[in-house]
């Protein structure tokens, strides 16, 4: 009997400690000295929240930067990657039809980089290429009237490097970009 005392005083402790104690102390941390990320790195307006850099959001007119495909239909409650072997026909079938669909949106596009056709781990990768970004510049530079140069410079503009210089690898975040082609093409 004192050992199923001694057992269910320390799991008492343990669920306070892990359960309570812990998640406040980090969720204050996170607030003090992180504020934005903590608050799930949300972007707004003058009408408010348009959503998070962090989450790919779905741009399907032609006058946006499209974003990587996602398995989850970009529902942030659905977080999910595909599990199909790349060998799988349904994966083979899926990959014909997002280059057909590519090709139908960006008539000149000749060489496909691999993430506008492939969904990223989480299903919600917010960031592009640089290259990817200007496989889409024909056709947004159709859709908008602005030249060609201009969205390469804009994609340059908005091209992060590596974090630190050596970790992971140059990027664009599709939102942060179709904001400031909104902005150019007012």
């Amino acid at each position: 009997m004192k050992s199923l005392f001694t057992a269910l005083r320390a799991s008492v402790v343990l669920m306070v400690i892990c359960g309570l104690l812990y998640p406040l102390a980090t969720t204050g941390v996170a607030q003090a000295l992180f504020k934005k990320q903590a608050e799930g790195s949300l972007l707004a307006d003058q009408n408010g929240v348009i959503g998070s850099e962090r989450l790919a959001q779905n741009f399907e007119a032609p006058q946006f930067f499209h974003p990587r495909s996602s398995a989850a239909k970009y529902d942030p409650k659905a977080s999910a990657a595909t599990q199909a072997a790349v060998a799988s026909p349904d994966y083979v079938k899926t990959m014909q039809e997002r280059v057909q669909l590519l090709h139908q949106e960006n008539p000149e596009l000749h060489e496909i980089p691999a993430d506008l056709v492939t969904t990223s781990g989480s299903g919600f990768d917010p960031d592009l290429t640089p290259e990817a970004a200007k496989a889409q510049v024909p056709r947004i530079a159709q859709a908008t009237g602005l030249s060609a140069n201009d969205l390469n410079s804009l994609i340059d503009r908005m091209t992060q490097s590596r974090q630190l210089g050596i970790f992971g690898e140059p990027h664009v975040n599709v939102l942060d970009l179709n904001r400031e082609l909104m902005k150019e093409t007012q």
